[in-house]
């Protein structure tokens, strides 16, 4: 199979995170990247030979995927292509655009996979895509989807020969992207559906976002996502084992290497290089890498960026629907309001 990933999407739903990121490369579960799940799945489907196509704020994504060496993709035959947009066109905005894929039909043509799965890139979930093959196969379909409770995930299996087929005649069809294709088309092309039955967390807002993350607390559903013979990688980080000073208390809570953890933690998502101060309370938040929070503080439901810093004897609170955002690098605290 070849793997192909949509990284295009832009939600505004969730710009406080993105303005320096696309939504591919957003942080999640302490230590992996948003798209770092769909790449692992298909790496784990035995899939070698991997596309990005991207558009918004790809500089860091670029970044932590580099070459795909912690994917083992960073091979002489097939690995780990990137195909930014050429334009930022209109037409590159929805899923599966066919123009986005024209621009780098020289992939496709050279490609030697029979078949081709196409997902997008913020999609948290692990999924075996040979199963979905053989039940493409075995149901004789043109196209299968992959659903959840009846919603389509964006993620399709058809053959290359067919997608390829479908680029080259965007023009003559009118049919622009994938959707077209699954919608207006139906009398024409033989759509299978596949439902699939683990956890599934789609990142495409704030809510979502925080929901999802808090989810990731629940063991039942870690171990749902996290499986032995299936695991999700991604770029790895040399640093220390994190510091506990003696009055530091942590319940039910991820917290990643090189932290320094002097207060309370609860319910909480830390990710590495955190600094947590004295006497400070932290409950349902995600605090980002290198982020620094001062000495008794109080943060509850709260997204802090990467690289954050709250000053000492700081409040901060949002509600579970609504969480407060610290957008990256900024200084929060009283004494900036003063």
């Amino acid at each position: 199979m070849l793997g192909i990933i949509d990284a295009t999407a832009y939600k505004p739903e969730i710009e406080d995170l993105t303005l320096h990121r696309s939504l591919a490369a957003i942080p999640f579960a302490s230590r992996y990247r948003v798209i770092d799940f769909v790449l692992s799945n298909m790496v784990n489907s035995e899939i070698e030979s991997v596309a990005i196509f991207p558009k918004y704020q790809y500089r860091s994504l670029m970044d932590h995927l580099g070459s795909g060496k912690q994917w083992d993709l960073n091979r002489k035959k097939d690995g780990l292509f990137f195909f930014p947009s050429p334009h930022l066109h209109n037409e590159y905005d929805e899923f599966g655009s066919f123009r986005q894929f024209s621009d780098h039909i020289d992939y496709f043509l050279r490609s030697t996979q029979e078949y081709a799965v196409i997902t997008n890139s913020h999609t948290v979930c692990n999924i075996d895509y040979k199963q979905v093959l053989q039940s493409h196969l075995k149901n004789g379909c043109d196209i299968t989807e992959v659903t959840k409770d009846g919603k389509s995930l964006q993620m399709y299996i058809m053959s290359t020969k067919l997608l390829v087929d479908l680029i080259q005649t965007k023009e003559q069809s009118g049919y622009q992207t994938l959707t077209d294709v699954i919608i207006q088309k139906r009398n024409h092309v033989t759509i299978c559906e596949y439902s699939f039955t683990g956890y599934v967390a789609i990142i495409d807002s704030m809510s979502s976002y925080y929901k999802h993350s808090m989810d990731m607390l629940n063991p039942s559903i870690w171990n749902g996502i996290f499986l032995k013979d299936r695991p999700i990688l991604t770029k790895a980080k040399d640093e220390p084992p994190t510091k506990y000073g003696k009055d530091a208390v942590v319940k039910n809570s991820l917290i990643a290497n090189g932290c320094k953890i002097e207060g309370y933690v609860e319910n909480s998502i830390i990710f590495r290089g955190v600094h947590i101060g004295k006497d400070t309370v932290i409950k349902n938040s995600v605090i980002m890498q290198k982020s620094q929070i001062g000495d008794q503080c109080v943060l509850e439901n709260v997204i802090a960026d990467k690289d954050v810093k709250v000053l000492n004897s700081s409040k901060i609170n949002g509600t579970e629907s609504m969480p407060s955002i610290l957008r990256k690098r900024t200084i929060q605290g009283e004494l900036m309001n003063s």
